[in-house]
């Protein structure tokens, strides 16, 4: 927490007082002028499983989490991402080596979960081969869970809405990264269990995908 409250206050996000006993780091605001044309993101992209351990500056957190499902119609409060029925069911999770934030996109900032580095549970469920322990190498994972409950509906079809939401998220991540040149990979692996644990979910809070982010190994 504190090296981003740190970036924040640097970037002039937050003043020094703001920043003492905030659990809440305002993002500097979105650059729209980056990156590449759609189709040239669309041919360059390519699922990465390797990057540089250099953390993500608060610029590029800020970018690539606003083109996950920021706000781009401020008066409607409508998204980067669609989704079903316009019910915005995807809330963004940050993982990093210092903490667990929440992305609040009415506010494009973030909101402190928990303390400490947790990006393990993002590796998947123990196992004697732990194959995806290459997750833990990226300076941050984005989880995106769908909360059922907002379609105030149920059965096997909200489900699947659900995870088209999830998916269009986190193809937005993708498109994102290939525009600008960082490294990520869509993933539906995790310890679910832990991750339910750890976030405090609720039945009807389901993680559905996760997109480890990081800079190009040099």
């Amino acid at each position: 927490m504190k090296n981003l409250l740190l970036a924040a206050v640097a970037a002039g996000c937050m003043t020094p007082a703001e920043a003492q006993d905030a659990r809440e780091v305002r993002l500097p605001a979105p650059d729209m002028s980056r990156g590449t044309t759609v189709m040239q993101a669309l041919a360059g992209r390519v699922s990465t499983r390797e990057c540089s351990p250099e953390a993500l500056s608060l610029a590029d957190l800020s970018d690539v989490l606003w083109a996950a499902n920021g706000v781009n119609r401020p008066e409607e409060g409508r998204r980067t991402a669609p989704s079903a029925l316009n019910r915005q069911d995807i809330d963004v999770y940050l993982f990093t080596a210092e903490g667990v934030y929440l992305y609040v996109p009415s506010r494009h900032s973030l909101r402190l979960v928990v303390d400490g580095d947790r990006r393990e549970v993002l590796a998947g469920p123990p196992s004697p081969a732990r194959a995806q322990d290459f997750v833990k190498a990226f300076p941050a994972v984005l989880l995106f869970v769908s909360d059922l409950s907002r379609f105030e509906m149920e059965g096997e079809r909200v489900r699947l809405m659900a995870a088209m939401d999830a998916g269009i998220v986190s193809q937005n991540v993708s498109l994102f990264c290939s525009s600008v040149g960082l490294c990520t990979v869509p993933r539906a692996s995790m310890d679910e269990a832990a991750v339910r644990a750890l976030l405090g979910l609720s039945v009807h809070e389901v993680p559905l995908l996760n997109n480890p982010v990081g800079y190009p190994r040099k």
